[in-house]
C-alpha cells in the first residue's frame, strides 16, 4: 500500500556531465530550487576497527572539485573509525525528485584554518555545544550535558568561543559516484562514475 511509482525524470548517458562533481552540482541546484528541507542531510557509513559498518546522518557543509565536507567531534565513534579506515560512503536521498546519490571515497581531516572559519560561522549555542558534549561516550543522564553547558557558558561569557581542538571537518574525496533516478516499473536509471586517474572518470550504466 505504500508502493510508489517513479515517473518524474530520466537520466541518460548522453545528457550527464563528464565529471561527477559537475553532475552533482546540476542536481544540487535543482534540489535547492525545490526548497527541500535539510537537503544536505546525508548518510555517512564508516567501518569500525572490528570490521562492522556503522551508519548515521550528518550534514553536508560544502563541496567542490576536491570532494564533500562535513564536521564532527574528532573523538566520536565516526572519527575513530576514520582514523582506522579512511574508506567511507555517503548517500543522499531526495524523494521529492525521486533521486539518490551514492559516493564512495576516502576521508581526511581538513585544515585547522578551514575548521576555524566554519566553527565561527555557527550559532553561539552550537559552539558551546561542541565543548559541552563528550560525543559518543556513555553518560549517566542528561544532567551531565546541562551541567557542562552551563559551565562552558560561564567560561566563555563575554568572549568569542574558540574552536575545540577535538572538533573539525572532514573532506571525503570520491572514487566512485552513482546517480540514481527513479523510473516507472522499477526500471530505474543508474549512472556510475569511477575514477580511473585524477580528473579522468569512466561512465557506465548499471542495471537497476
Amino acid at each position: 500500500k505504500i508502493r510508489k511509482e517513479y515517473m518524474l525524470e530520466k537520466l541518460l548517458e548522453s545528457e550527464v556531465a563528464s565529471d561527477p562533481i559537475l553532475q552533482f552540482d546540476r542536481w544540487w541546484e535543482q534540489v535547492m530550487a525545490c526548497g527541500i528541507e535539510e537537503a544536505n542531510a546525508m548518510t555517512l557509513t564508516t567501518v569500525s576497527g572490528e570490521g562492522f559498518p556503522s551508519a548515521r546522518m550528518v550534514l553536508l557543509k560544502g563541496y567542490d572539485q576536491d570532494g564533500f565536507v562535513f564536521f564532527t567531534n574528532y573523538e566520536s565513534h565516526k572519527a575513530h573509525h576514520l582514523d582506522q579506515h579512511s574508506q567511507c560512503a555517503l548517500v543522499f536521498f531526495w524523494k521529492e525528485l525521486e533521486r539518490q546519490v551514492r559516493i564512495e571515497g576516502m576521508a581526511s581531516k581538513i585544515s585547522a584554518e578551514k575548521s576555524d572559519t566554519y566553527f565561527h560561522s555557527r550559532p553561539r549555542g552550537s559552539q558551546i555545544g561542541a565543548w559541552s558534549s563528550p560525543q559518543s561516550r556513555v553518560i549517566t543522564d542528561r544532567s551531565v550535558l546541562e551541567s557542562a553547558r552551563q559551565s562552558f557558558e560561564g567560561r566563555f561569557a563575554g568572549q568569542t568561543v574558540p574552536r575545540p581542538v577535538h572538533w573539525g571537518g572532514y573532506l571525503v574525496r570520491p572514487l566512485r559516484m552513482e546517480f540514481w533516478q527513479g523510473r516507472p516499473d522499477r526500471m530505474h536509471d543508474r549512472i556510475l562514475y569511477t575514477m580511473e586517474e585524477p580528473g579522468r572518470w569512466r561512465i557506465e550504466r548499471l542495471a537497476p
